[in-house]
């Protein structure tokens, strides 16, 4: 068993691919904030491909991060040298490879002074993050900048200590501009539709509490590029470390990831960017298209999906998408409640993307969990599925499917499945949603009332009525009768 590390790079099976530059060349071009799993597998791992063509090898990862999870990260890099095993999982077989791209990783501490230092770097380039969907302080019903938030309220009077991304990112462009080293781009990595534009909101909405100077400095001098993400990360555990020492290798904090991954990027970059779609990244003027097509499909029918198999005690997607209890529903609702809202892109057809998103979810090698797919969904139901129902009702098209999905993600927030086994709290929101659960089993439209996620939805009367009819239905004959029901 090797323990991961550079002096050992030599000694892992050549099986296993892994850097074959030199490491110590790469200099830093991007402070990544956030170096999750996702970070790992999708972003470093096109910068890993680059370098070892010996491209853009000025553009080494600093890692980042603000929370205690961030730190705990940052400690298990460093013991291997800031590198990581990623695992692909395909029904033909598991691969494994080294990446190297992350060089280094800022301390974490209060105050966030070195995080403010290597963003303030010249040579930083590029600020990326990924954050997750409800990390960028936006109301999720109305899509506006959170300005009452705590932490929002302590960035904009003690801007030299934030506590949050955005308020470092404003603490390293102010010493940039004092100091007269120039911009950096603001990139989010975030499963966000408008990332780029939800980054430079967040951004200039901080900024215009404490300083309007720096806020048009920075509007008319910073870019923030939108993109479209995509590759199935599953979260790491014993199993996944299991595997990467099925390969010899011993990382405290190995990846495992689906076989395909998709970027698509606006090259719209003011300080400069890496070669990216010299290894499969597609830069393109209409991100949207293929951002919404992701995001209703694929995030919106892991919505669809999560609850109801949690309900019924399937733990694995790949399972719950060959029940048949469950794949008429998931088709059904995406077909007729969200695919009639979404354009071809190229290489598929709104159709052609389901069924590849169908795939990618039976992909039983990635023991993806339900619970993954179901979590935090006080953020994700309103950005990937209400969107599909408000455009549903103005196109007076069906929302019965969505109703239903958002019917059963009530019922999931009662906390029990339909065996009656517990759910463990599975939303940051978890005690708000269960109250609200158990007011809505008696009164259904009490879910509808929360307007931090459903803003005024719950007033729609064709929504509204297709949500009672399901929650009630629901209460009185189960969960496998009223999908049979809707599905009839």
């Amino acid at each position: 068993m090797i323990r991961l590390s550079t002096s050992r790079l030599i000694d892992v099976d050549p099986a296993v691919a892994r850097p074959t530059y030199d490491r110590a060349s790469i200099t830093p071009g991007i402070v990544h904030i956030g170096c999750g799993n996702f970070h790992r597998a999708h972003q470093a791992w096109y910068l890993e491909q680059l370098f070892r063509k010996g491209m853009c090898t000025d553009w080494g990862i600093i890692g980042a991060g603000v929370r205690q999870h961030d730190a705990e990260m940052r400690k298990k890099l460093e013991a291997q040298d800031w590198m990581t095993t990623l695992i692909q999982l395909s029904p033909e077989g598991k691969r494994a490879e080294i990446i190297g791209s992350i060089i280094g990783y800022a301390p974490v501490q209060e105050g966030n002074a070195p995080l403010i230092e290597a963003m303030s770097d010249p040579r930083t380039r590029i600020v990326s993050l990924t954050v997750t969907e409800g990390g960028y302080f936006t109301d999720p019903a109305t899509g506006a900048f959170d300005f009452g938030h705590p932490d929002i309220q302590h960035d904009a009077i003690h801007f030299e200590t934030p506590r949050t991304v955005f308020g470092a990112m404003i603490a390293a462009l102010k010493r940039r501009r004092d100091a007269g080293h120039g911009p950096f781009t603001g990139q989010s990595c975030d499963n966000i539709q408008g990332n780029g534009d939800t980054l430079k909101r967040a951004v200039l909405s901080l900024t215009r509490l404490s300083d309007p100077a720096l806020t048009d400095w920075i509007e008319e001098s910073c870019t923030f590029p939108n993109s479209m993400v995509d590759c199935i990360v599953p979260t790491t555990g014993a199993k996944e470390m299991a595997l990467a020492r099925a390969f010899g290798i011993n990382d405290a904090v190995p990846v495992t990831h689906e076989p395909f991954r998709m970027w698509v990027i606006e090259d719209d970059f003011c300080a400069g960017r890496p070669e990216w779609e010299k290894v499969g990244a597609t830069f393109t003027d209409n991100v949207h298209r293929f951002e919404k097509a992701k995001i209703r499909i694929l995030n919106g029918g892991g919505q669809i999906l999560g609850p109801v198999s949690e309900l019924l005690g399937l733990s694995f997607v790949a399972e719950a998408i060959a029940d048949e209890r469950i794949r008429p529903y998931f088709r059904k609702c995406e077909e007729e409640d969200v695919l009639p809202h979404v354009e071809d892109v190229p290489g598929y057809t709104t159709m052609a993307y389901l069924d590849m998103v169908e795939k990618r979810f039976s992909n039983a090698e990635m023991a993806d969990t339900t619970r993954r797919f179901a979590y935090d969904g006080s953020s994700r139901q309103p950005g990937f599925l209400l969107p599909s129902i408000r455009e549903g009702l103005c196109k007076e098209s069906s929302v019965n499917g969505l109703a239903l999905a958002s019917a059963l993600w009530s019922r999931y927030c009662l906390g029990t499945r339909e065996n009656g086994q517990p759910i463990e709290p599975n939303d940051p929101r978890w005690d708000l949603l269960k109250d609200r659960a158990k007011e809505s089993a008696s009164n259904p439209l009490a879910w509808l009332e929360m307007r931090q996620i459903y803003g005024d939805l719950g007033k729609n009367v064709v929504f509204a009525d297709a949500f009672v009819r399901w929650r009630k239905m629901i209460g009185s004959v189960g969960v496998v009768a009223t999908l049979r029901a809707y599905c009839r």
